[in-house]
Order: C-alpha cells, then sequence, then structure tokens
C-alpha cells in the first residue's frame, strides 16, 4: 500500500475523533498565547526580558533590540501567527508561520542554555507539529508521495466519535516526561538567569571553586558560553586525592 494511503486513512480516522479534535484546539491556543505577550512587547519597542547583557541570552536580545524596525518586524510575525491560530479557517496558515519562529527559538535555548525557554520551546515545536499534521490533507500535496484519491470522495464526518484515544494521551504524557527528563539531564552546566542562581547549581558538587570562577566567567566578565565552559572543563576537581 502506497506510503500516500496509509497517512490518508490515519489521519481520516484521527479527523474523527472529538478528543483529537480538542487537543488542535488546545493547542492552537496554547501557541498563541505563547507569541502574543512577547509580540506585542516588541511591538512596543519594549527589551524582552531583564536578563543581563552579559549572559549569553542577554547579549543576544540585546543586540536584537537594537535592530531598530527589524525587532518590530519579528513582533509583528508573532503576532500575526498567533491570532491566525486563533481562526480555524486561517490556523494551517498560522501553524506554517509560527514553525520556523518557534524552530529558531528552541535551537537558540539549547545553544545558549538557556533556562527560560529550555522545555518550553521543544513542548511549543511539538504542539506545532501536531498542529501541521493535523492539517495533513491541506498540506499533503506539497510532499513528495503519489497521492491517492481512494479517500477524497469520503465526505468529512457529520458527528466525531467520543471513543477517548487512551493510547495516543499516553504517548503525549510519555513523550513530554521523556523530554523533560532528558533536557533537565542533558546539561550538567548551565549559565542560569543570575550570578546567585548560577553559583548555586555548584553548591556541595567537587568543582565549587571551578564553577564560581564559571559563573563570574559569564555574568561578571560577559565572555562567550564556550570560552567558559572550556575554562571550567579544564579546570581541576577542589579535592585531589592522593596516595
Amino acid at each position: 500500500m502506497p506510503v500516500s494511503s496509509t497517512l490518508d486513512r490515519l489521519h481520516f480516522k484521527a479527523k474523527q475523533n472529538k478528543w483529537l479534535w480538542y487537543f488542535a484546539v488546545f493547542n492552537r491556543i496554547a501557541l498563541a498565547a505563547g507569541f502574543i505577550p512577547s509580540g506585542f512587547v516588541k511591538i512596543m519597542g519594549e527589551r524582552f526580558t531583564v536578563l543581563s547583557v552579559n549572559h549569553p541570552m542577554g547579549h543576544y536580545l540585546e543586540a536584537l533590540h537594537q535592530t531598530g524596525y527589524y525587532y518590530t518586524f519579528i513582533g509583528v510575525v508573532q503576532v500575526s501567527a498567533a491570532i491566525l491560530l486563533l481562526i480555524p479557517r486561517t490556523a494551517m496558515l498560522g501553524a506554517l508561520l509560527y514553525l520556523p519562529i518557534i524552530l529558531n527559538i528552541c535551537i537558540l535555548s539549547f545553544a545558549v542554555r538557556f533556562d527560560g525557554s529550555l522545555i518550553s520551546s521543544p513542548l511549543m515545536v511539538l504542539a506545532n507539529l501536531y498542529l501541521l499534521c493535523w492539517d495533513y490533507d491541506k498540506l499533503k500535496f506539497i510532499l513528495p508521495f503519489h497521492h491517492s484519491t481512494t479517500l477524497n470522495a469520503l465526505p468529512k464526518p457529520i458527528s466525531r466519535s467520543n471513543t477517548f484515544p487512551t493510547v495516543f494521551f499516553v504517548g503525549v504524557v510519555a513523550s513530554v516526561l521523556i523530554l523533560v527528563l532528558t533536557i533537565t539531564n542533558a546539561y550538567k552546566v548551565r549559565p542560569r538567569n543570575t550570578l546567585a542562581e548560577c553559583k548555586k547549581q555548584f553548591e556541595g558538587s567537587n568543582k565549587t571553586k571551578a564553577g564560581y570562577l564559571f559563573c563570574d566567567c559569564i555574568h561578571t566578565y560577559g565572555r562567550s558560553l564556550d570560552s567558559c565552559l572550556n575554562a571550567f572543563n579544564k579546570a581541576p576537581d577542589d579535592f585531589v586525592r592522593t596516595k
């Protein structure tokens, strides 16, 4: 059976389920709520966070804030994507516009190990991908598959199934938990948002001194994350056992 036919059947079955439709609506509202406040901040020309400019993310956001109307443009695009998501007829267009923005934020968060969006941004990427899958029937024609016409003549379901998709939502919960646990344990060292929070993560460790120097390297001297990490990794432990 062609791949397109299999995807068509799975998508048609999913569209018939009321709970999956509720989940799509929930994701649309949640994603819109994530962009509207931050977008309006940019449109108003205000700085997005109170992070120090010495922080890796602070460096980036401060430079972005100084770009003038480009900063405003990003805010307009974010708010536009959010509004399009909230309107049923334009939800697919909103999801398409939303994806490159949130994917960029996600990669940026990983690159600078920013606590503020380290977990939320990949979850938002997954939510966005779900919405694109929900509108697969509209997007499938740009995919490199041989498109089946088997289901094209099928009418839209008059009423949706009330069967709760237990397996699907168990998978959603498991995916979220795995993602959160993976990310929270992926980085042993993070710059955190403030100098005090940064130093706190090294309390009781065997590299407290090196950790404090790492935090000063970031928050006091404003050096790059890579250079501060290299210095931290090369630093000796606090206590060296001798025979």
